[in-house]
């Protein structure tokens, strides 16, 4: 699903160079739930906009299902991102004016997908949120929201989806909900990799990896519970 080889991200500020990511290597199956952990400036967040596409590496080698992302134009980094990626973020992103439904279709009109309303009400519908389609984001709940992010996320079938510390902006009964939402799609094979900076919430991912400084200092999978 995702290979990545010395990925290294180097930023110019001014005549000093930065390093934000340090030669890193991992690979992540189809059907992994992975969180990434580590302090402020340890390299996840650029890690996330490397895998979610929105930046290219300074060096090295990053395929997503055998494609040389390092490669891609501009147009075809959109497209990727488009069908192949789905992302959650904290603050939701959600349009204020579009219905539950609208802003679960974005990713399919930008792709000129037929029958988008249907595909969308069906990913609504996954997350428990089908009665709330005509509904705006400020007449739906924090955790209803971030729902709706999360069928937005699925809409397309992505390959992989990004969570940005999807729990962040919600109460602790409201993060449950959602990561329970988040268990539930990883038991049907949906590929879930999440950056949280709470140890209570990574734990519930079958992989654990922690950065500083730019590189991963531990990579944990967790024992599978027996049946």
């Amino acid at each position: 699903m995702i290979e990545v080889e010395k990925l290294s991200k180097i930023y110019q500020m001014g005549e000093q160079q930065v390093s934000a990511l340090a030669g890193v290597d991992f690979r992540i199956e189809k059907g992994e739930f992975v969180a990434i952990m580590g302090p402020s400036g340890s390299g996840k967040s650029t890690l996330m906009n490397l895998l979610g596409c929105l930046d290219l590496p300074s060096s090295g080698i990053y395929r997503l299902e055998n494609l040389d992302i390092q490669d891609l134009k501009p147009n075809q980094l959109a497209e990727v991102r488009n069908r192949r990626i789905g992302f959650v973020f904290q603050s939701f992103n959600l349009l204020p004016r579009a219905s539950a439904l609208e802003n679960t279709e974005l990713p399919l009109l930008y792709g000129r997908v037929h029958n988008a309303t249907e595909i969308a009400l069906q990913a609504l519908d996954r997350v428990g949120l089908a009665h709330r389609a005509k509904h705006k984001p400020t007449e739906l709940s924090g955790g209803e929201r971030q729902r709706v992010a999360i069928a937005r996320a699925l809409v397309n079938s992505p390959a992989i989806i990004l969570a940005d510390e999807p729990t962040g902006n919600l109460d602790s009964a409201t993060g449950k909900e959602i990561m329970d939402l988040f268990q539930e799609l990883n038991r049907e094979a949906v590929t879930l990799i999440l950056v949280t900076h709470e140890q209570e919430i990574a734990q519930q991912a079958k992989r654990i990896m922690l950065m500083k400084d730019g590189k991963i200092i531990d990579d944990t999978f967790k024992e599978t519970e027996p049946c």
